[in-house]
């Protein structure tokens, strides 16, 4: 993606290091630190380093600031740096930059940015990353289309291996959480309605609440912290490891071979899931009611099929298929995302969580206005 600068360390012979950087390298992008680089220098101790520059993209004074920072951590070393591979324009900007003097106080990290800056600056960063989601999105549609129309690169066993993953592998979580809430469900309503003498109403209560939104929602949330973060911490430790690179190498599209797979099996699974919770809800409420209130299971059925209706039910499945388009997308999204470091895979899988949730509970609330609007 745009805007993106990488790089990566490794060792070259005995005794030398090679240092690779590739992509956009721009003040207004994500450029690396270097951390890395300073980590392999004590960890290895070269005597010898080398800059190669044969993939970069366009760039600006961050590339000349990253290799100011490599020289000045080589020199501290006494290790031989070679710029050969660098571009001639990146090398004269490096000679310029080492021949005059830095004034004290004027490094970044000296001086504290204005407000005005810092909120210039997450504008930016805030465009930027607005402009990748689009571009994922417009990636991802496309493989849709792709496969919709039988031209897309989705391997069949890798399919029924994200089916199993997203769907029995997920049934304890699910199960435990969903007979807990339909339990919880029951109480409060009993509490309340005991008061009345309304107490088979507490049927009515859990039926149409787990069917119409906690059944969808909890399996949502479910899903977001189980399979969202796992899509995520899979794509992101592939994008350190170079896999996905690879896959882009041989010419084999990674939204096709890894996104798309993923994202069909968790939207396939999330209405069977919901309906499964639904079922284990409104079971979980009958053993309160038939513990706290003496309702019969008859009792407590009969009353919960009056008041349930197609379209309570329909509703609910509708938004987990949502719910599960919004969740792979999120992974997959904050996956591809993923620096290159392993500290950025647990970032990803964190952001990936966060990100579902966030979207779920949105989109739960436009659910809520549309379906009052239409009087569903």
């Amino acid at each position: 993606m745009g805007g993106r600068g990488e790089v990566s360390v490794e060792p070259e012979g005995e005794g030398a290091l090679v240092v690779r950087v590739s992509g956009e390298w721009k003040l207004e992008g994500t450029v690396p630190s270097a951390d890395e680089v300073r980590d392999a220098l004590v960890k290895r101790s070269p005597r010898r380093l080398r800059f190669d520059g044969a993939a970069l993209g366009e760039w600006d004074s961050a590339l000349v600031t990253f290799l100011a920072s490599v020289n000045d951590l080589s020199r501290e070393r006494k290790i031989e740096v070679d710029d050969s591979g660098l571009p001639d324009g990146a090398r004269r900007l490096l000679r310029l930059a080492e021949a005059v003097p830095e004034k004290p106080g004027v490094r970044r990290s000296a001086v504290r940015a204005s407000f005005v800056e810092r909120v210039g600056t997450g504008a930016v960063e805030m465009v930027r990353a607005e402009r990748e989601t689009l571009d994922f999105l417009g990636e991802v549609t496309l493989s849709l289309g792709r496969f919709v129309t039988g031209r897309a690169r989705v391997r069949g066993q890798d399919l029924l291996l994200f089916v199993q993953e997203c769907g029995a592998q997920a049934l304890p979580i699910v199960t435990l959480i969903s007979i807990l809430v339909g339990m919880i469900l029951a109480f409060v309503g009993a509490v309340q309605l005991e008061k009345f003498g309304a107490e088979i109403y507490v049927a009515d209560l859990v039926a149409i609440a787990m069917v119409r939104e906690m059944g969808c929602i909890m399996t949502a949330i479910i899903m977001a912290g189980r399979t969202g973060s796992g899509f995520a911490a899979q794509l992101g430790t592939m994008k350190v490891t170079q896999e996905i690179d690879a896959f882009a190498t041989l010419g084999i599209s990674p939204m096709e071979f890894l996104v798309l797979p993923r994202m069909l099996a968790l939207v396939l699974m999330m209405p069977l899931l919901t309906i499964y919770s639904d079922l284990l809800g409104i079971l979980g409420g009958g053993l309160v009611s038939a513990g706290m209130l003496d309702i019969t299971p008859f009792q407590y059925i009969t009353e919960g099929k009056r008041v349930l209706t197609a379209t309570n039910c329909f509703a609910g499945i509708g938004k987990s298929v949502v719910f599960g388009a919004l969740i792979a997308f999120a992974g997959c999204l904050r996956g591809m995302q993923c620096g290159k470091s392993s500290s950025a895979v647990g970032e990803a899988a964190t952001s990936a969580v966060v990100t579902s949730i966030v979207l779920i509970v949105v989109a739960d609330g436009i659910f809520a206005v549309v379906f009052n609007f239409l009087h569903i």
